[in-house]
């Protein structure tokens, strides 16, 4: 996962504020529980959100917990619940994934930093395919899917995007609820579009000078690693698109205590950020200083 996603603190209360953050601390705590300190350093926002929409827990009990990141004056986490532990199990398998495909897509110097992530996370990916094979096997088959397009040189942005949206809205698949199961996996179908579409636009640049695979390229002939304002005008329209479906989804189902942040997320956080990235403004660097700060 990316790091895109993430509330807009501007309508949030002091205590949705800090529900988010103990939702944050709180995977970050069952990563570490089931399966290492290696597995927290894979922790984002795009996986706390996704802990978050998989709960169905209708109260948010925290505790106050030692931290690796703060040893001396700890955090308040959310304490253990299935969903928090789903989503660690799920953010191995992706993220396992996402480095193997990182390996194939990269040559073998520059190629090493995936495969040292890959030994430290092998351990932890054999317990999570234990815990969840069909979610391990459709996820290689979306990204061999996805890799197949990316060597063919796809010109359709739609059709590499919907790879790994397919991907995303397998999270729902153990989800008993057959109307709740629809709308969670609408719900990360187009979350997963949207972020492989704005993940294309922020890597435009290193794309093109790295001659990497971006959908970009094909569809708007950004050969340069630049937009036309005509052509961020169209990738904000697909984008917000998504963001719409996501919306509609969203509508239709009870998230409880998480709502008022997934409420921000759908209908502010999203935006600010498809914005931003087109607009240049949105740095990975500050990305890396909240997340670190976040932990």
């Amino acid at each position: 996962m990316f790091g895109y996603v993430r509330p807009s603190d501007g309508h949030l209360t002091a205590e949705d504020k800090q529900r988010f953050q103990a939702a944050y601390c709180g995977l970050c705590r069952s990563l570490g529980r089931r399966y290492g300190l290696a597995a927290r350093m894979i922790l984002n926002y795009d996986l706390a959100f996704l802990a978050m929409l998989l709960s169905r827990e209708p109260e948010c009990p925290t505790a106050h917990c030692r931290c690796p990141a703060h040893p001396i004056r700890g955090c308040d986490a959310l304490e253990p619940q299935p969903a928090f532990d789903a989503a660690a199990d799920l953010s191995v398998i992706l993220t396992w994934w996402q480095l193997t495909d990182g390996v194939a897509d990269h040559g073998f110097f520059r190629g090493l930093p995936y495969r040292a992530a890959l030994l430290a996370l092998g351990r932890a990916y054999r317990k999570a395919r234990a815990r969840r094979p069909g979610f391990d096997e459709r996820t290689r088959a979306h990204l061999e899917e996805l890799a197949r397009l990316e060597g063919e040189r796809c010109p359709s942005m739609d059709r590499a995007a919907d790879a790994f949206a397919a991907l995303l809205a397998g999270a729902a698949e153990e989800e008993p609820d057959p109307v709740r199961r629809r709308v969670l996996e609408q719900l990360l179908y187009h979350l997963g579009r949207w972020i492989y579409l704005v993940d294309a636009a922020d890597d435009l640049k290193k794309d093109v000078k790295s001659g990497s695979y971006n959908p970009l390229v094909y569809r708007f002939h950004a050969e340069g690693g630049t937009l036309t304002a005509e052509d961020r005008a169209a990738l904000a329209a697909t984008l917000d698109s998504s963001v719409r479906a996501m919306a509609a989804a969203f509508e239709l189902a009870d998230f409880g205590p998480w709502r008022a942040i997934i409420e921000s997320v759908v209908y502010e956080g999203l935006y600010a950020v498809g914005a931003a990235v087109l607009n240049g403004t949105f740095r990975k660097g500050r990305r890396r200083k909240q997340r670190k700060a976040g932990a």
